[in-house]
């Protein structure tokens, strides 16, 4: 199974359009492999298609807009948000099956990066 994480440094970003890129962690049992993606840029429902295509079936991220969750779930990708914190924290909680969605939906994108403190 391969899952993307919205990444600001070694954080979860609170907008998945807006971070600066995604880490890419395939997970096959005890094997979990983990690379990075730059953001290839923020254009409305090119980013769902961009990580379906690279065979991502989850998505982890601190915010997103209500229509990105709608593409995403076109293109057959579990949403999961309200996640904060280190990146690598956020990999074992998925892991350990101890990440949930809080349904942190942006309804705002007058901001440059920030959803209002998911």
């Amino acid at each position: 199974m391969k899952i993307a994480l919205t990444k600001e440094g070694e954080n979860i970003a609170q907008h998945f359009g807006h971070c600066e890129g995604f880490q890419i962690v395939e997970i096959n049992g005890e094997e979990v492999k983990s690379e990075y993606v730059a953001n290839p840029g923020h254009k409305p429902g090119y980013l769902p298609v961009f990580l379906s295509d690279m065979g991502v079936k989850t998505i982890i991220s601190g915010g997103m807009g209500g229509k990105a969750i709608d593409i995403f779930a076109q293109n057959g990708i579990k949403v999961i948000t309200g996640a904060k914190g280190s990146i690598d924290k956020n990999i074992e909680s998925f892991i350990k099956e101890e990440l949930e969605s809080t349904g942190s939906v942006c309804n705002e994108h007058e901001h440059a990066g920030d959803c209002g403190g998911h």
